[in-house]
């Protein structure tokens, strides 16, 4: 006997992958998240978006930061999981979620924000840190970079000798002429 499961919508059926073609409305809601990445359908998700957003970090570690200025703690590693797949996939924001969003919009509204502030990027340690000496290394590899390619043609230039070109494809004098 061939074990069947219930696809939805289908009734019993063999194993296999369930397929379900998409509707008009998936398509048009993938396209209005292309054309406009910042819009939202779930406006309670669209709020706390909009708060990651302004503080510069992720809505994971904005679920983090509402638990842990609802409840006074930090929020564990599996409950955290267990919210963010329900944010994620259901679009369910929770209540103290909302609320710590709407604060953080609350502030931005009145000017009074300051996304660089460390209790928003406690889950966040190296948040304003750069690496030690990094534009002297940026500046280093751009050079090497500069030098190389430049070195690279002036080796070609002098390979082929009294050439017509200086970039590729190189053409001695003689072969120019005799076109």
């Amino acid at each position: 006997l061939p074990i069947s499961m219930k696809c939805p919508g289908l009734g019993p059926a063999p194993i296999k992958p369930c397929i379900r073609l998409a509707d008009s409305g998936d398509v048009m809601s993938l396209l209005q998240t292309l054309l406009r990445p910042d819009h939202d359908e779930h406006p309670e998700r669209a709020e706390a978006a909009r708060a990651a957003n302004l503080l510069q970090i992720g809505e994971f570690q904005l679920i983090q930061l509402a638990y842990f200025g609802w409840f006074g703690a930090d929020m564990p590693e599996a409950e955290g999981h267990r919210l963010f797949h329900v944010y994620m996939m259901n679009s369910q924001v929770p209540y103290w979620v909302r609320h710590y969003a709407r604060n953080i919009l609350a502030l931005d509204e009145a000017g009074t924000l300051d996304g660089d502030d460390p209790r928003y990027h406690r889950y966040d340690p190296d948040h304003g840190l750069y690496p030690p000496h990094a534009m002297r290394k940026l500046i280093l590899a751009c050079l090497f970079v500069v030098v190389v390619l430049g070195g690279g043609l002036i080796v070609g230039h002098f390979a082929v000798g009294t050439g017509g070109s200086i970039l590729p494809p190189y053409f001695t004098a003689e072969e120019l002429k005799g076109s």
